[in-house]
């Protein structure tokens, strides 16, 4: 589990290997990422946008930016929580994801929610011995 707080808004990210999905093969590997955000400050905040930064085992970087996740803008009261899980492909086995969420107050002001960096790696990859 990953986890950061930013601005009372804390964000914690399960990543899972999807092997059903994937085709090693033919160098398609697939993630589900499972994140809760938490509104642990003290006002109402509306998700508004999201982006990504999906970097592979190669460095090839892939940038993701929408309105809210999965398809909803969630307005959190304090103490609120909200849940969903997404997902990603890569050519690699490996890589990693960063981001962040752009969040609005009640009064319109915006305030940007890190997500924390998380890498995506086989359960069973071999690594290398020094």
């Amino acid at each position: 589990m990953y986890e950061k707080t930013t601005q009372g808004v804390r964000v914690s990210v399960r990543p899972e290997y999807r092997d059903d999905q994937s085709n090693p093969e033919r160098d398609y590997y697939v993630w589900a990422y499972h994140v809760e955000i938490r509104n642990e400050g003290r006002e109402p905040l509306t998700l508004k946008t999201r982006f990504w930064r999906i970097t592979d085992a190669r460095g090839r970087v892939q940038e993701v930016r929408g309105a809210g996740v999965v398809g909803e803008q969630p307005r959190l009261a304090p103490g609120e929580r909200f849940s969903y899980t997404s997902g990603t492909p890569l050519q690699t086995p490996s890589g990693f994801m960063s981001g962040a969420y752009r969040m609005a107050r009640d009064d319109g002001t915006l305030i940007e929610v890190e997500i924390p960096a998380f890498s995506l790696d086989l359960p069973d990859a071999r690594r290398p011995l020094n």
